[in-house]
């Protein structure tokens, strides 16, 4: 992602007018000519380096992500209980497919809802972990459900598209953030955890790791028992 950002702002640098006319780039590394076809001179290429202040903070930043990715705290591993435990809000929204999905229907299952975006560092570095979770625990009744706020479904699906297990639960699109209003979403990720009587037991504010024993012995205590 931000390779492709890198080169974008390039293009744009290079684009930029010159004094003997627009400059164009259309292919990476083919020369660039001016709007009269011409190939530039040796004098227009110092625009290019009188570009480099621009471009080299982002190349930066850009070798910079994986030592800041090391650096992030680690995913905890425990749902917060509700004390006193409430009604859950309705939840009725669209796939990435434009298939409805409502929670009503899950009435009698424990599911585990998910509140993520694919710009929330946390909600990206969870997500294969809600899939390993609904692979070890979903022949014992737990359905997941994750719903990704204020973005459309290419940007969803080209981020999961890359996930390894990719996610096989529904992924919902929340828009207009009306969904995460109606459950008092205060900050990505937030996870709630809905028992078999449709009643909001656990919460989670931040990242977790799922599959995580701690957590998943968590939920058994509300799956039923074989």
């Amino acid at each position: 992602m931000c390779v492709a950002q890198l080169i974008n702002l390039l293009k744009v640098v290079l684009s930029f007018p010159r004094r003997r006319g627009s400059m164009q780039l259309e292919l990476l590394g083919s020369r660039p000519r001016t709007s009269r076809g011409q190939a530039l001179s040796g004098n227009d290429g110092v625009g290019i380096w009188r570009s480099l202040p621009w471009v080299l903070p982002l190349l930066w930043a850009c070798l910079a992500l994986p030592a800041q990715a090391e650096d992030l705290p680690p995913l905890t591993h425990a749902l917060t209980p509700i004390s006193k435990p409430y009604a859950a809000p309705a939840l009725k929204l669209q796939d990435l497919d434009g298939k409805a999905h409502d929670l009503a229907d899950l009435k009698g299952r424990v599911v585990l809802i998910n509140f993520w975006a694919t710009w929330c560092p946390p909600c990206r570095r969870e997500m294969p972990s809600l899939e390993r979770l609904r692979q070890r625990l979903a022949e014992k009744g737990l359905a997941v459900i994750a719903v990704d706020v204020g973005e459309d479904a290419d940007t969803v699906f080209s981020f999961t598209g890359q996930l390894e297990p990719a996610p096989a639960f529904p992924l919902l699109l929340d828009r207009d953030s009306k969904a995460m209003q109606a459950w008092k979403v205060k900050g990505l990720p937030t996870t709630f955890v809905v028992d078999p009587q449709g009643r909001v037991v656990y919460r989670a504010v931040g990242g977790r790791e799922f599959d995580h024993d701690g957590l998943v012995e968590q939920l058994l205590r509300h799956l039923p028992r074989n």
